[in-house]
């Protein structure tokens, strides 16, 4: 039986991993990361994580960098915004903003946990019944939390 949670609040990324049913671990933006996911009282969400550290631009600013940079920069990072809800231990973030235009308008659906060091964990089965079957794992710590 899952308790309540208060999400209200800014959590930190701790890790994020991606256990495939092969055996694969993949850390999609590697051991150092950062970021967090903030949860407003009106039902707001943003996320935002990055892979540390980041490659500034060398050959243009934010709109005239060339492509393979700007590449880069979207392989670098994940972010995200839009409205949230809680059912038991289900979070559901409904999609209205991202990096990556095909998460527009869907819903990321995570199972929650508070661990009994304090932390968040966030997990979901992804692409279930295919060779890329996993699943992802993001842990966060409450912000200015000392675990």
């Amino acid at each position: 039986m899952s308790h309540e949670i208060n999400l209200v609040g800014r959590w930190d990324i701790v890790s994020w991993e991606q256990r495939y049913d092969d055996g694969r671990c993949e850390l999609p933006m590697g051991t150092q990361l950062e970021g967090f996911i903030r949860y407003l009282p009106d039902g707001d969400m943003v996320c935002m994580i990055c892979r540390v550290p980041r490659q500034p631009f060398q050959k243009g600013g934010q709109w005239n960098a060339p492509d393979e940079e700007k590449a880069g920069a979207y392989n670098t990072m994940l972010s995200y915004a839009g409205r949230y809800t809680v059912d038991g231990d289900v979070l559901t973030h409904n999609v209205e903003m991202s990096l990556f235009p095909n998460w527009i308008g869907g819903t990321q659906k995570r199972r929650l946990e508070v661990r009994p060091d304090g932390t968040l964990a966030l997990s979901a089965r992804l692409e279930d019944n295919t060779p890329q079957a996993r699943t992802a794992l993001l842990v966060w710590r409450r912000h200015g939390s000392q675990n």
